[in-house]
């Protein structure tokens, strides 16, 4: 747990909020085509870092279990690819999935990180800037560009999060890989150490997770109310 503290974690942290922050602060204030290239211009980093990660592991030698180990699979890594995704073509469904994994899951990662590795090593900035990037791509889409989650998005979310939990846990049964933790705990310390044994952690995992979705979509309903209540009160008017 004391790593949780240590200053290259907090420092990394600052530095996602602060380039996160400015950058759809940016978004918000100043929209415009800009936000298209640079939209863009993240989109290209996070494949590029997932792109980096496999060279390393070639380039290092890898053995046979680590490379299997580093196929797409695992939450955060199947994140990078939809929000550089959503990045590129905006499309709706490709936000949303971006939005709620990216705030229900993959900052979950920064704030309690699988890593044994430490700063400068490529592994140690290669894990934030991904998951950083992941989390940056959701509010610049959604909160910055005003690419609001659809009514009810988040129940399509979670039930694509669980087919694609069920499609990891055969890959995980089929190859004794441990994709998304479903076969043992990370053995840094995280949030699924206060969530019991295997495979009760599971479960207590999946509930919490679908509660945060819960609590990320209730701004949208507030704002929605709100709107449809400016909108018919300026009709009574006229």
């Amino acid at each position: 747990m004391a790593g949780l503290f240590a200053a290259e974690h907090l420092g990394a942290v600052a530095v996602i909020a602060a380039t996160t922050a400015a950058l759809v602060a940016a978004a918000k204030l100043r929209p415009g085509p800009w936000t298209t290239t640079a939209a863009r211009a993240l989109a290209v980093v996070l494949v590029s870092a997932e792109l980096g990660w496999w060279i390393f592991l070639v380039a290092s030698h890898a053995n046979g279990s680590e490379l299997l180990y580093a196929l797409p699979f695992q939450f955060c890594d199947a994140a990078i690819f939809v929000a550089a995704l959503a990045l590129w073509l905006r499309r709706q469904l490709l936000v949303e999935v971006t939005y709620f994994w990216g705030l229900a899951g993959t900052i979950q990662a920064i704030f309690t990180p699988d890593l044994p590795q430490h700063f400068p090593s490529f592994q140690f900035l290669q894990y934030y800037v991904a998951h950083g990037g992941v989390v940056a791509a959701a509010l610049l889409l959604v909160v910055g560009l005003g690419q609001w989650p659809r009514r009810n998005a988040f129940a399509w979310v979670i039930a694509l999060t669980i087919a694609y939990t069920a499609v990891v846990g055969l890959l995980d049964a089929a190859t004794g890989a441990n994709y998304m933790y479903l076969r043992a705990k990370p053995a840094s310390a995280t949030a699924l150490d206060l969530m019991g044994p295997w495979p009760w952690y599971i479960g207590s995992a999946g509930l919490i997770g679908i509660a945060l979705f819960v609590i990320l979509d209730i701004p949208f309903r507030v704002l929605r109310r709100s709107n449809e209540v400016v909108r018919a009160g300026a009709e009574g008017r006229i």
